[in-house]
Order: structure tokens, then C-alpha cells, then sequence
């Protein structure tokens, strides 16, 4: 039975991208940036260790991550803060604007750089961090100018989220403008707060604070929930919030509502890296807010966003694709679109995993597929009946060139997923761009390898390593008479 008053609703909202409603993310704007190597020897230098760096990352952070989270869900999303004037404020508004967020609101300030957060990394593991950043509120005239570009776009939204990292874009007055505007155009307002002084947050519809920030907030110990959750209902009525939203690590997350509580346990199979949960939460929150969800189901469903956003190393924001597969997987039947069905490798390993949470058997098959014919659907057909599931590796259009000459394919890569998404038979399609599909098989690890019968096994790619975990190589047979060249050359010879 699923825990979501309206599961039905919950799905559309989703599927929907939110109805692609607006919302202003307000806050802390920054630049996170990872360098990613690998630690192999101690410095002689001094007893730390040698991180030999082989890449550079840039992601957007703070209020920025809300907003590629709202993005990413399918919202339109205006973002409003400060940025220096330099390199950094460029490399972050490239990111924002690739996601299609609008920048117009984020403000120069004449005070101070973009805040940047380096991370180094060796392996999988966070070794260091450097911050340049700024903790003192911005000049009174630089607040003006933010009020002034968020007072342009506020009566247009369907919600505002405060994204407050304590670096000087939401002091008191701030908060407390942007407040009152939106609650006298009835639009609900949602804060990630910071700091002990709550009192800037007055009258919000809902404060997301940690469990940690709770407790400085009210002066209590974290470790006594009980009485922690009593602080916070004293909290919610002295500012006059709707209801309080505390998240609670791996615990997941409790509603404070006037006369109750409820708790929502976490989703995480495996935690990788927390960093950004938490703009995921209330990015999550506020998405199912505007669209008119529960509260409960707003909660569960950021709560399914953040356990998939901990399954990953670094800041990243979560993908419409990827909650809408959690959720179906999870909690219902899923009725799979077309374009559903067609998927990168991270939402299909997501896919797969929860398909095998269910008992279901996987089967996975490659191939060009240019102009589908019977033959095709055929093999399909037959290979889909090796077990539950039909994963369906298809070669870009770069990669077919390379197998079958430059004039090859005769459809995209686009099209020709899109045709064989439609297909019964098929439960996925992923795209891969190397000469054959090893990588996705390690990737996916499927019960059955299919594969025509014009090979033999010790020719099939990836048979070695099936069988390795335990699966086995189906050899389909081909329907004679059936061939994508053979189309081809009746057509240019202009036969019937």
C-alpha cells in the first residue's frame, strides 16, 4: 500500500515537471568547485596526503543548487543574489543559464567576490575544503538593488524559496520584505534557514531547518528529540509558520503541524555524499507546494529526491526523470510514456535496482536498429520473453558511423530510440557512444545477455562477465528474409 494520500496526483505532479510552474529562489548564491584525483603516497613534506589532481569540476551551490534543483524538476525558476565581479560569477551564470535559469535578479555586489567553495577529492572521498566567502551582510545600497529586481518578478510566482547560507544576502529586512510582499499576493514562501535570530523568517509558510539548527535555534540539545519536536511546535506558533519541516539525516524528515506530528523515514540505500540534501528538500518541497500536493506528499516526495541525491559524490541537483522513477518504482505500477522509456544510464541503474527489488529479471540487448523492420520486432519480442524486463543498448549515431560506414544510419538516434521505445516489448532505452555496449553491461548487470543466433556465445560482448555474476547468454534466433541492408539496396535498385 503506498504511504502518499494521492499517489495519482503525486505521479502527474511529477510527470508534469510541476505544471512548469514559476518560483524565485532568494539566497546565498555560490560556486562549488571540485578537484577530483587520486591519493597514492603521504607528502614528505608534512603528514598529509598527496592528492595528484586529474579533472576539474564546477557546480553551481546554496541557493544556486535550489534553483538547478527547481530546474531539473521542471519548474521556471528566477534566481536573486549577489556575485563579485569576476571570472567565478561567469563560470556560474554559464551553469545557470544552461539549465535555463533566469540570472536577471542576481545582483553585483560592490563589496565583495563570488562565493567559491573548492573541494578536493581522492577517490570517493572529500579530503579537503577551501571557502572564500563573505559573512557580513551586504551594503544597505546592494540590498536595494536585490529588493528592487525581486519586487520586479515576486507577484508572478507560484512560490519563493529563501535560501539562507549566512553570507550576507538575507538579513532581517531582506527576509522580511520579501515575506509580507508574497504573503499579501497569497504566494507561499519557504525558507532554509540559518543561524539562532528565526525571528527574520515571521510569518513564512514553512522553515526547513536540520535537526543540529533546531537546536540552536531554541537552545536545546539535538540529542533529545522528543523534546526537541516540542521546541520546534513552540517555534512554529511564535513565528507564526504554517508548519515546521525538520530534516533529520538518515532518519529522513518530521512535519510539525499545529496539533501534530508525523515523521517520514529515509530512502537512502546507500550514502555517498550528503552535500546539497538539503537544497534538495526544500527545492522538492516547494515544487509540490505550488502544485498543489499534500504536505505529507510534498514531504515524502523530497524525501525520495534527497535519498537520491545522497546516492551521489558532490552537489547535484535532482532530475524530474530521476524522482519519477524512485517514485514508480517504489510506490506504484509504472505506466511508462515513451519518452519515459527512454533514459540516461543513472535514472535506468536506479530503474533496474528497483526492479530487482521486486524479484524481476533482467534482460539486456544491443544493437543499431536503423529502419526497424519485422525482423527486429520479432527478436525483440522473443528476447523480452528470456525474462521481466527488456533493456534495449542502442549505438549513437557517431558510433553506428563507425561500425557501418559514413552513410550510415539512415535514421537518428533520436528517432530511432523514440520508434523502438514505442514498442511493447521494450522496457528501456539507454544510448551508448562506444563500439560496443561493455561498459552498460557492467553498468546494469542483467540476468540474460541477448544476443542473435549468428553468433556464438564466446563472440557475444560481455558474455564473460555475465556469466561471472551468474547470468546466462540467450542466442535469439533471426527471422530469415529480414535485414536493414537488404531494405536498403531494394530501395536505391528500386524494387517493390
Amino acid at each position: 500500500m503506498s504511504p502518499f494520500d494521492d499517489i495519482e496526483r503525486t505521479q502527474d505532479a511529477v510527470r508534469s515537471g510541476f505544471g512548469g510552474a514559476p518560483v524565485l529562489v532568494v539566497g546565498d548564491v555560490m560556486l562549488d568547485r571540485y578537484l577530483w584525483g587520486e591519493v597514492k603516497r603521504i607528502s614528505p613534506e608534512a603528514p598529509v596526503p598527496v592528492v595528484h589532481v586529474q579533472r576539474e569540476t564546477l557546480a553551481a551551490g546554496g541557493a544556486a543548487n535550489v534553483a538547478l534543483n527547481l530546474a531539473g524538476l521542471g519548474l521556471q525558476v528566477t534566481l536573486a543574489g549577489f556575485t563579485g565581479h569576476d571570472n567565478h560569477r561567469r563560470d556560474l551564470l554559464a551553469l545557470l543559464d544552461q539549465a535555463g535559469i533566469d540570472t536577471s535578479a542576481i545582483v553585483i555586489a560592490s563589496d565583495r567576490s563570488t562565493t567559491v567553495k573548492t573541494r578536493i577529492i581522492g577517490g570517493h572521498q572529500q579530503m579537503l575544503r577551501l571557502d572564500v566567502e563573505h559573512g557580513t551582510d551586504a551594503p544597505a545600497a546592494d540590498i536595494d538593488r536585490l529588493l528592487e529586481a525581486v519586487t520586479h518578478h515576486i507577484d508572478a510566482m507560484g512560490a519563493v524559496v529563501l535560501s539562507d547560507y549566512a553570507k550576507g544576502t538575507l538579513p532581517p529586512r531582506v527576509c522580511q520584505t520579501i515575506i509580507r510582499t508574497a504573503r499579501r499576493h497569497g504566494i507561499p514562501v519557504l525558507a532554509d534557514p540559518k543561524g539562532r535570530d528565526y525571528a527574520r523568517y515571521a510569518s513564512a509558510t514553512t522553515l526547513s531547518p536540520n535537526r543540529a539548527e533546531l537546536a540552536v535555534a531554541i537552545g536545546m540539545s539535538a540529542s533529545d528529540l522528543d523534546a526537541l519536536l516540542i521546541g520546534g511546535q513552540h517555534l512554529r506558533a511564535s513565528l507564526g509558520l504554517d508548519y515546521l519541516t525538520v530534516t533529520r539525516s538518515e532518519q529522513g524528515i518530521t512535519l510539525i503541524e499545529p496539533d501534530q506530528i508525523h515523521h517520514v523515514p529515509a530512502t537512502a540505500r546507500e550514502v555517498f555524499d550528503v552535500s546539497g540534501a538539503g537544497d534538495t528538500v526544500i527545492a522538492t518541497l516547494a515544487a509540490g507546494t505550488v502544485a498543489g500536493l499534500s504536505r505529507m506528499d510534498s514531504i515524502r516526495l523530497a524525501n525520495l529526491a534527497a535519498g537520491i541525491v545522497c546516492g551521489k559524490v558532490g552537489t547535484a541537483p535532482v532530475e524530474r526523470a530521476e524522482l519519477l522513477a524512485e517514485l514508480e518504482s517504489r510506490f506504484i505500477a509504472p505506466i511508462l510514456t515513451l519518452d519515459d522509456k527512454i533514459v540516461s544510464l543513472d535514472v535506468l541503474t536506479r530503474r533496474v535496482e528497483a526492479w530487482r527489488t521486486r524479484g524481476e529479471t533482467i534482460v539486456f540487448t544491443n544493437g543499431c536498429f536503423d529502419l526497424l523492420h519485422a525482423g527486429h520486432v520479432i527478436y525483440l519480442e522473443r528476447a523480452r520473453r528470456e525474462g521481466d524486463r527488456l533493456i534495449l543498448g542502442l549505438n549513437t549515431d557517431d558510433s553506428v558511423r563507425r561500425l557501418k560506414g559514413p552513410a550510415r544510419p539512415i535514421l537518428s538516434q533520436r528517432d530511432r530510440a523514440r520508434v523502438l521505445a514505442a514498442l511493447t516489448s521494450v522496457d528501456a532505452v539507454v544510448l551508448f557512444d562506444e563500439d560496443t555496449p561493455l561498459h552498460l553491461i557492467h553498468a546494469l548487470r542483467p540476468d540474460v545477455l541477448a544476443k542473435g543466433a549468428d553468433y556464438t556465445e564466446d563472440q557475444v560482448v560481455g558474455a564473460r562477465e555475465v556469466k561471472s555474476w551468474g547470468g546466462r547468454v540467450a542466442l535469439i534466433p533471426y527471422v530469415e528474409g529480414f535485414s536493414t541492408s537488404g531494405i536498403i539496396r531494394r530501395i536505391e535498385a528500386g524494387e517493390q
